[in-house]
Parts: C-alpha cells; sequence; structure tokens
C-alpha cells in the first residue's frame, strides 16, 4: 500500500488536553485522519492521512438514506518507556468486515486498514495520554458515499479512521452503575443485524436509554425481541451474570454484538478455572437469583469500559441491589487481568498484545 502523508499545517493542529483528568469519553480528536476511497470498478484506492477536518458528501449518498454505515472500536495504549501497545486490533477488523458483509458493503483489506491505523497514531503519538486509566481511542468507520435515491446496495464508499486521547467511559469509573431492564422496546433481533457493529442498532436504542437516564439509571438491559424473557445485552456491553458460582453470559444467536472483551473474559475465566457457561438466561432466572442470594455479581464487558460492575438492577419497577452495590470479586480480578496486559505490566500469554512502538 503507497499511504500518502499529508501533515497538518502549524495552523491546522489543535490544543492538546491541559488536564488527562478530564478527557472523558469522545469529545476531543487528533490532528490528522486516515480514509481511504472505494469503487465497484476499481477497488479500494487512494489511502491516505491529512489534518482532520470536515467529510464532503453528496445530501444524496446512500449512507444518509439506507443507513449503510458500519463502525469498530478500540484502543491504543501508552505503556512504560514512552512505548504504545495495540489490544487485539486484528480482531476488531475480522469484526469490521463481518458487518461489512452483513450490510453488503465491501470488506477492507486488513494489513493495509491496520498499517494505516498504525502511521496515524505514531503521527499523532504525542496524544496519547500517559496517565493511570487513560488511552487513545480508534474508531475505524465506512460509510456509503453514492449519490442514489433507491434502495440497493451503494458502489461507492469512504472508509475513515479517527482518533483521540479518552478518559473513563462512564462517569462512575468503576463504582457500580445502575441498569434499567426494558421490557417493551427492542434493540435488535434474531436474523437482523444485532451483530453488526452498525449505526441503526445504537440508533434503535436510543430512546429508551434516554428514557432510563431520566430515572437516574446508566443503562437499559435488552431483552429479547420474540419473548422479552432471555437477557441479551446492555447498549454499549456484554453481560455476565455470576450465580452460585457459574458465570453466564448470553449465547452468540444472531442479535448481539460479539464483544472481543467478552471473548477475552470468557478465556480467561475458563482459564482460571471457574465455570463459564454461553446459554439462554430469563430475566426471571436472574431476579430469582438475586432474591435468593445466590446472584454473586454482574458486570459488563466492552472495549470503552473493559469491565463495568453493576450494583443495581431495576426491573418492573423494583430494585435489585448486586453484590452489596459494590464492586464484585471477580470483575475486579478481570479488570486488573485485562488492564495489566494492555498496560504490558505483565505478561501476555494470548498474543493479545502488539507494540508498534
Amino acid at each position: 500500500m503507497e499511504l500518502n502523508i499529508s501533515a497538518a499545517t502549524p495552523d491546522q493542529l489543535k490544543n492538546k488536553p491541559a488536564d488527562e483528568s478530564k478527557l472523558g469519553f469522545g469529545d476531543i480528536t487528533t490532528d490528522h485522519m486516515f480514509l481511504m476511497d472505494y469503487d465497484d470498478a476499481k477497488g479500494w484506492f487512494n489511502p491516505r492521512i491529512e489534518p482532520y477536518g470536515p467529510l464532503a458528501i453528496d445530501p444524496a449518498a446512500m449512507s444518509l438514506h439506507y443507513g449503510q454505515e458500519i463502525f469498530e472500536g478500540l484502543k491504543a495504549y501508552g505503556i512504560a518507556d514512552d512505548g504504545i501497545a495495540l489490544f487485539r486490533a486484528k480482531e476488531n477488523f475480522e469484526r469490521l468486515n463481518r458487518s461489512a458483509t452483513r450490510l453488503c458493503m465491501p470488506k477492507v483489506d486488513i494489513i493495509n486498514a491496520m498499517e494505516g491505523m498504525k502511521q496515524l497514531i505514531l503521527l499523532d503519538k504525542e496524544w496519547i495520554p500517559r496517565s493511570p486509566g487513560t488511552s487513545l481511542y480508534i474508531r475505524p468507520t465506512m460509510i456509503a458515499t453514492e449519490p442514489h435515491l433507491g434502495v440497493r446496495p451503494a458502489k461507492n464508499y469512504v472508509f475513515f479512521i479517527i482518533i483521540g486521547p479518552v478518559g473513563a467511559y462512564y462517569k462512575e469509573g468503576l463504582n457500580p452503575v445502575k441498569i434499567y431492564v426494558e421490557d417493551f422496546f427492542v434493540r435488535a433481533s434474531i436474523g437482523g443485524t444485532g451483530e453488526a457493529k452498525t449505526a441503526g442498532n445504537y440508533a434503535a436504542s436510543l430512546f429508551a436509554a434516554e428514557e432510563a437516564k431520566k430515572k437516574g439509571f446508566t443503562q437499559v438491559l435488552w431483552l429479547d425481541a420474540a419473548e422479552r424473557k432471555y437477557i441479551e445485552e446492555v447498549g454499549t456491553m456484554n453481560m455476565f451474570f455470576r450465580i452460585d458460582d457459574e458465570v453466564i453470559t448470553a449465547p452468540l444467536n444472531g442479535s448481539i454484538l460479539p464483544g472481543v472483551t467478552r471473548d477475552s473474559v470468557i478465556r480467561i475465566v475458563k482459564d482460571w478455572g471457574l465455570k463459564m457457561t454461553e446459554r439462554s438466561l430469563t430475566i426471571d432466572e436472574v431476579i430469582k437469583a438475586a432474591e435468593d442470594g445466590r446472584l454473586q455479581e454482574t458486570f459488563g464487558t466492552g472495549t470503552a469500559a473493559v469491565i463495568s460492575p453493576v450494583g443495581q438492577i431495576t426491573y418492573k419497577e423494583r430494585n435489585y441491589v448486586v453484590a452489596g452495590g459494590k464492586m464484585g470479586e471477580l470483575s475486579q480480578k478481570l479488570y486488573d487481568e485485562i488492564v495489566a496486559i494492555q498496560y504490558c505490566r505483565k505478561p501476555d500469554t494470548y498474543g493479545w498484545v502488539e507494540r508498534i512502538k
């Protein structure tokens, strides 16, 4: 891949955050972005890094009208000796290509796309925060750009990557969050696009999530679309429940996102010799376990938060406190383990980490 790099001029450079403890999540982007274009006749072409700025697309671009848009989320970590590391980045790009297939979009060449990403990170390496709990968030995205008002797959696309320094995803940080079980609205159904990381899935979740926030909850726990009975996932995380020393998470049946952190947790839990089960779990089973004192802990997993403990579940207007409202033992242990691997503070026996500097 011949990558053209156009560095930002001094007047295009942005001011870097002065206080890393106030970073938040998703509000800051760096000086540059990676892009490449696609045409049915030419394939992918014109890979480039250029100064960060607006995209020029036609008002009739098909992504705006028919929803052909996919994205990913991963991180780069500032490690010792001024180094930079990626965590399971290839898996994120493989998932991007699965999302592309589901939405009739072209796959990217993973080697070339990752090389463009690495060059972008290295160009903007001074933006990588180094304080505990901070990282550089990476957002690869693909949108349909062909101007056409008719329902069919587009013939033209742009793939781009933007990056930015982030802190904790939830304002609670590692403090347990409160989640609301939604039993009317649904996010996705089996046979739909739930397993793809596409904008429409998140748009479908917004109304219920906003209603839950008005009531003081951090996130919505979604149930299956057919029966409103089986637990699926939270809007930004896969969910795990520890009941009677069994760790349970929903199976990948097509309606939930196959999380990279989810997979990491499953492998680690199994290696620790704990009972790890991927199976359908009803909300009634969870509530009964909470009432009987058998629900030991609940936590969410995702790139943004890594591990997010749940301190309260509310279902049908009744509150159920989990793990005494504190972070559970396993949740804490998993968080410490994964973060230590990501920041290269302990040996990576899984081959998950790639150092790029």
